[in-house]
């Protein structure tokens, strides 16, 4: 009966399991044992399978070796060198069958392939460029030296360039290991954090730059020294940003050490051999030097020798030899007084100096952006001084007397100053109301010439050209499209008078200079290119580092007052004409007609024809100004439209009047002399200027950056 029981219990306890799933758990409470050879079959089985990786259709490799085994056969390149796209910067040398059996296999170099991470992003001359920086700082162009001057024009990407080419180095060689352990970016201090930004948004977080751009000495002294005691095939932070101002105060830190590549952006400051941050830097220990400079050459050959010089020192001799041997027979034969003969010896000598500077220089125009950018016009406007500047340019002219000292070749603080109060009148005669007020030297009785009841608390445009222009240019802007415009002045003084200007106007803007730290700035300039935002204006002091500046929010561009160096100019000038840029750019060079800004303007003519010689190899650059002319500076010309136009002797004008285009080929890069000249507002492309133009515009000089959507001329 008890066993009738019992299966009765088993049967029912059966009935409960389900045909379709196996129980959880046992539903008997004893323990099921396997027995011992059961459970190390299965065991084996478990280890015998091989890894593999957990993501569906994964064709990689499998990782069949063993962490910390070396690997057998021969070795590989990091990258695929013949997948499609591949940018290769090193191929080894093809082998025959026979020397392949004799190679050490442990020995034989390999592909240097650039990461597709970078290399999928990289335009074509981007490519190029990645490829001629490479082969100079590992000694393949110029046997024996390893540096060179990255000289492209702004927009053109040289900071993609440098990254492609340090995260190359530090990753890979023909030799199979890292080419360098660690390399150092010296950057102004306004681009320090843009730095940092561009590594991390081309590389992600595949790196982990060190970027110092504040903190204490001991602070500072600690990260140097911790960045350069790193060593191995793995550094944690190998690449470290710092400014030029932090270099030269830590340089004892850093000099004690080896550094694989240091690269100088803005390297133009290193233009005199003499400055303690030029030779703080060329005492650190790397022979792997690249210099960005969108413009190597500023004032004067020598300073395009100490760049050069700095990369790879000896290839053009000592200062003195390549004075003597290069410089002055240029110059000379540049001069517009210069005869055959020196004409002749300045063409020999410069074709001899671009021979060999081309071999670690390599520079393209912006002309190259245009097939990826919107046409670019940049117009020169004349704008006529008001009654009131043209009788305080003359008093000023009538009691100042610096002419007789720059005739005599001296400057003395006092005509620099005297230059200063001349270019502050041209902008707006408030910015020496005070001086008129205190009746400084150029200046006496020269209150009375004022309006009565004039304070400066208002802006008054209407007592200045140029303000007048600017301002019929904002409201027609502000009036007939939803353009943003981007204001520029040498003067912090001039900027005061623009916000006036706009809260008078109650148009919004921002307002960037010296005095603004480098995050806050970063987030305006942010703030600003984005669609959404109200801001119509943004202010942009030349001085306060608007290199690097990318302002592409904004599609018109107002240069209120000319600089001396061209440099400033062009660097502020491609803050909206960048890479990112949908739209058509307008770009307004105000002069006043008849002064020392023209003067400076045609100063500036004859550096960039300087510069286009040497480092664009341009051959036909005008040479319209002799050295003794640029002297004028002091003189008032009354009558008038452009005493730049005046200058040239334009054959292609008739009483005033243009007859005949521009020559085929001709861009904003080319001398004012190929630009078209307007004398009146009928023949302007720019319907906001041809508005303006009855405020006060005298004469303009405009072009196109390419032929692209070129109108009627």
């Amino acid at each position: 009966r008890k066993k009738q029981k019992a299966a009765g219990e088993m049967e029912s306890a059966e009935c409960y399991r389900s045909p379709f799933r196996k129980p959880l758990a046992q539903l008997t409470n004893r323990p099921h044992c396997l027995d011992s050879s059961q459970h190390e079959a299965f065991i084996r089985s478990i280890l015998s399978k091989p890894f593999k990786v957990p993501i569906p259709n994964y064709k990689g490799p499998l990782g069949l070796r063993s962490l910390g085994v070396k690997r057998a056969g021969l070795r590989g390149p990091l990258h695929d060198p013949f997948e499609e796209g591949a940018l290769v910067l090193y191929e080894p040398p093809v082998l025959s069958a026979h020397d392949q059996l004799k190679i050490d296999k442990d020995k034989a170099p390999v592909h240097v392939v650039v990461d597709p991470v970078l290399s999928r992003v990289l335009r074509p001359h981007q490519r190029e460029g990645v490829k001629f920086l490479w082969d100079c700082v590992t000694s393949r162009r110029i046997p024996g030296s390893h540096g060179c001057i990255m000289a492209d024009e702004m927009g053109l990407g040289k900071t993609l360039q440098c990254i492609t080419l340090m995260w190359t180095l530090l990753r890979q060689s023909p030799d199979c290991k890292p080419e360098i352990e660690k390399a150092v970016v010296v950057s102004p201090s306004s681009l320090v954090r843009n730095w940092y930004n561009e590594v991390e948004k081309w590389l992600g977080g595949r790196i982990q730059p060190l970027a110092i751009d504040g903190g204490s000495k001991e602070e500072i002294d600690r990260k140097l020294v911790g960045f350069m005691n790193q060593r191995g095939l793995r550094v944690p932070s190998p690449i470290l940003i710092i400014s030029y101002e932090t270099f030269r105060l830590h340089a004892e830190v850093l000099q004690k050490g080896s550094v694989g590549l240091v690269i100088c952006d803005e390297g133009h400051r290193l233009k005199n051999s003499e400055n303690q941050t030029y030779q703080a830097l060329n005492s650190l220990n790397t022979p792997r030097r690249v210099l960005i400079s969108g413009t190597p050459i500023q004032n004067d050959l020598l300073e395009y020798f100490s760049l050069v010089h700095f990369v790879n020192s000896g290839i053009l001799g000592t200062a003195q030899e390549f004075k003597r041997h290069f410089e002055m027979p240029i110059l000379k034969g540049r001069d517009a007084d210069a005869s055959e003969a020196e004409r002749h010896k300045g063409e020999e000598r410069l074709k001899e100096l671009i021979s060999i500077v081309n071999r670690c220089l390599i520079r393209r125009t912006s002309d190259i952006l245009s097939k990826y950018l919107p046409v670019k016009i940049e117009q020169v406007v004349c704008c006529r001084l008001t009654p009131l500047q043209t009788e305080l340019y003359k008093n000023f002219l009538k009691q100042a007397k610096p002419v007789e000292e720059l005739k005599e070749g001296k400057i003395s603080v006092s005509s620099l100053s005297s230059i200063t109060s001349l270019k502050k009148l041209c902008n707006h005669p408030a910015l020496i109301y005070d001086k008129c007020v205190e009746e400084e030297e150029g200046f006496m009785g020269a209150l009375g010439l004022f309006p009565s009841g004039y304070s400066t608390k208002s802006v008054e445009p209407q007592l200045s050209g140029k303000m007048l222009v600017l301002d019929y240019i904002l409201a027609v802007t502000k009036s007939t499209s939803n353009d943003k415009v981007v204001l520029v002045s040498n003067y912090t003084q001039t900027l005061d008078l623009f916000e006036k200007l706009c809260r008078n106007r109650r148009y919004l803007y921002v307002r960037l200079d010296g005095t603004m730290s480098i995050k806050k700035r970063a987030k305006i300039v942010e703030r600003f290119n984005s669609p959404s935002s109200p801001e119509f204006i943004f202010m942009l002091s030349s001085k306060a580092g608007g290199c690097g500046l990318n302002l592409i929010g904004a599609n018109r561009l107002v240069m209120f007052d000319p600089d001396w160096n061209p440099a400033n100019d062009e660097q502020a000038m491609a803050r909206v004409w960048r890479d990112g840029q949908k739209k058509m750019c307008y770009i307004y060079r105000l002069l006043s007609t008849g002064t020392i800004e023209e003067k400076i303007f045609q100063r500036q003519t004859h550096k960039k024809a300087l510069s286009s010689c040497v480092v664009d190899e341009e051959q036909d650059v005008e040479r319209h100004f002799s050295l003794g002319e640029l002297k004028e500076l002091f003189t008032l010309n009354e009558n008038t439209t452009s005493d730049t136009h005046d200058k040239i002797k334009c054959r292609r004008c008739v009483n005033g009047q243009q007859v005949r285009p521009p020559p085929d080929g001709s861009d904003c890069t080319s001398d004012v002399s190929q630009w078209h000249h307007c004398a009146d507002k009928r023949r302007l492309q720019d319907s906001v200027l041809k508005a303006a133009w009855d405020a006060a515009v005298t004469f303009t000089f405009y072009q196109h950056s390419h032929e692209e959507q070129r109108g009627i001329p």
